[in-house]
């Protein structure tokens, strides 16, 4: 599975953008997750979505801000994300974790593949 992420930019802080991380091959069987990462500061977890889409995790810090969806149809996985801040200035990236179960998953070390990251920066 390759994944190619897009859709970072330079916002204002409140508003909103996309992000979408298009797969190569067929993501059913997989958990997608979205990170970021600042640098010199630890790849972080963002987003959690599992097989279905039915299941969704969230880090505290962007929970009720953020929203993480899937098109299993076209391998893509989103990350909508509105009232955007300054601290949410990073590089992000998705990932794929091959799963038996329909389950969210949340550590990096337990994704399989990754994307190149878009950079998202928010000017104050």
């Amino acid at each position: 599975v390759q994944l190619q992420a897009s859709g970072g930019g330079l916002v204002q802080a409140g508003g909103s953008l996309r992000l979408s991380c298009a797969a190569s091959g067929r993501t059913f069987s997989y958990a997608m997750g979205w990170f970021r990462q600042a640098p010199g500061k630890e790849r972080e977890f963002v987003a959690g979505i599992s097989w279905s889409g039915g299941r969704t995790y969230y880090a505290d810090s962007v929970n009720g801000r953020f929203t993480i969806s899937r098109d299993n149809a076209k391998n893509t996985v989103y990350l909508q994300m509105n009232s955007l801040k300054p601290e949410d200035t990073d590089v992000y990236y998705c990932a794929a974790a091959l799963r038996d179960s329909d389950t969210v998953v949340t550590g990096q070390r337990r994704y399989d593949y990754w994307g190149q990251g878009t950079q998202v920066t928010v000017s104050s």
